[in-house]
């Protein structure tokens, strides 16, 4: 299997399986003199750890980060540094049940990436789908923490759920503070407390729902990315894809830029104190001509309902038998909570790799 590598000079490899001993990353490109420690990762996943909630799957991992290389402290440092020499990460699987997945190990998961495995390897690892299990965005999250520590503290990437299933959340009643009050990662207190009702009764009936995740980042300066074939939003776009379970990604207005005039779209500006413009809008999402324009950058990816599901759904064998199947054990109702620190890591990864091939290009 190739193509688990992702970047330029900032280059993150994941690593692992869902059912393997453990899995991880390794960041490449992290410039040295840097502070890193595990501390510092583990707090982003443990945002993104399975059973915070009965929304989410019960497994029950700790996803304890331990930082095998790349770091290195003395008493002239002061503590932990990067060295810029690759961080290799661990983290290990301690709640599998391979048992739960015996029944499906000859079947295809409708919706699932079961089939596609087997077409293109002649074999699958059936234990939570491998490679294409939620479980492999841990490497994501804990790459996402190193390329924080790049782009440093005046860039803030935050990501909030919008919608589950039909339910949208009401924009008037945003508040990101409020995202730390409900497991969905909702800014809007009311719409959480109608999501709890739908997933209870989606997880009673044995089924899945899909979600809209929608992330913010402020403080990027005007400039990053490249015309043509680099774009910054292509990249973002490109990274958002790349999640397990997202099946849609748009910049800005995205595909309701359809719906526009030219007068609704375009971003007018004013002179500003400090001789940088003042935008008195964002349809373009904080990219033009795929290039930074210092305003907030914003996407939204759109995540489909989790293929393992209690309901029998009609697929077949690995031998070409019509079949039944019903998939137990412990799965999202919804993966797409779980999505939105995942969505915050990767939107870290493409601008941390944006802000050093910049810094390479200009100078600055």
């Amino acid at each position: 299997m190739s193509h688990n590598t992702f970047g330029h000079l900032f280059r993150i490899t994941t690593w692992g399986e869902s059912h393997g001993p453990a899995l991880g990353c390794v960041v490449d490109g992290c410039p040295p003199g840097l502070p890193l420690t595990e501390a510092d990762i583990q707090y982003w996943l443990n945002r993104r750890a399975p059973g915070t909630s009965r929304f989410v799957t019960q497994r029950r991992e700790p996803d304890e980060v331990k930082i095998l290389s790349g770091v290195f402290e003395d008493d002239r440092t002061g503590g932990p540094l990067t060295t810029g020499t690759p961080i290799s990460l661990l983290i290990e699987n301690v709640d599998q049940r391979t048992k739960d997945y015996g029944d499906i190990r000859d079947l295809y998961r409708p919706g699932h990436a079961d089939y596609v495995y087997d077409a293109k390897y002649g074999l699958r690892d059936y234990r939570g789908g491998g490679r294409s299990s939620a479980r492999e965005t841990a490497g994501r999250v804990a790459a996402g923490a190193v390329a924080r520590r790049v782009l440093g503290e005046g860039l803030q990437i935050r990501a909030a759920v919008v919608q589950i299933g039909k339910i949208a959340i009401d924009r008037a009643r945003w508040d990101w503070a409020e995202m730390e009050n409900n497991p969905f990662w909702c800014p809007d207190a009311e719409t959480a407390k109608r999501w709890e009702d739908l997933l209870d009764a989606t997880r009673k009936d044995g089924n899945s729902v899909g979600a809209i995740v929608e992330v913010e980042a402020t403080g990027v300066p005007a400039g990053w990315g490249a015309p043509v074939y680099a774009k910054l939003d292509a990249e973002l776009a490109g990274a958002l894809m790349s999640i397990n379970a997202v099946k849609g990604v748009e910049i800005g207005a995205g595909f309701a830029a359809a719906e526009l005039t030219g007068v609704e779209n375009a971003d007018e500006m004013r002179a500003g104190n400090d001789g940088k413009p003042i935008f008195l809008s964002n349809a373009a999402g904080g990219v033009l001509g795929g290039i930074s324009t210092g305003q907030p950058l914003v996407a939204r990816i759109a995540v489909k309902p989790t293929s393992s599901i209690l309901t029998p759904r009609q697929t077949i064998t690995r031998d070409g038998q019509n079949a039944e199947i019903s998939t137990t054990g412990r799965h999202d109702p919804c993966v797409g909570i779980r999505a939105a620190p995942v969505a915050e890591a990767m939107v870290a990864c493409v601008l941390a790799d944006a802000m050093l091939r910049h810094r390479g290009q200009t100078g600055r």
